[in-house]
């Protein structure tokens, strides 16, 4: 899963610092509506600098507690052509496998 954090670079020196911060909208200066959409996920950290915006960051992706578990993780050996047709399939391709391994438990019971 991709991370939606970007790899952008803070800016290095003041005068780059005040350009970001005029291109903000603020009350001085309302943003477009277009503005308004890039800005909604916002994080504004007053102080602290770099540490405090990564447990922002790390606050806003954690995902919470499985309340009704449905599948166990487990770590299991697979012959590398099955696992290449299987990925060969795309997205879901370990849901397609759960589903052939269930139909095999269904018909050898």
């Amino acid at each position: 899963m991709k991370s939606d954090v970007t790899s952008k670079q803070f800016p290095a020196d003041s005068s780059e610092w005040e350009r970001v911060i005029a291109e903000a909208p603020g009350e001085d200066r309302p943003a477009a509506p277009a503005e308004e959409a890039a800005w909604s996920d916002a994080i504004v950290v007053k102080e602290g600098g770099y540490p405090k915006v990564r447990a922002a960051l790390e606050e806003k992706r954690r995902r919470g507690p499985n309340k009704q578990p449905i599948k166990e993780q487990v770590a299991i050996r697979i012959s590398p052509e099955v696992l290449a047709y299987f990925r060969s399939t795309g997205r879901g391709w370990q849901t397609r496998m759960d589903e052939v391994l269930k139909e095999w438990v269904r018909t050898h019971r």
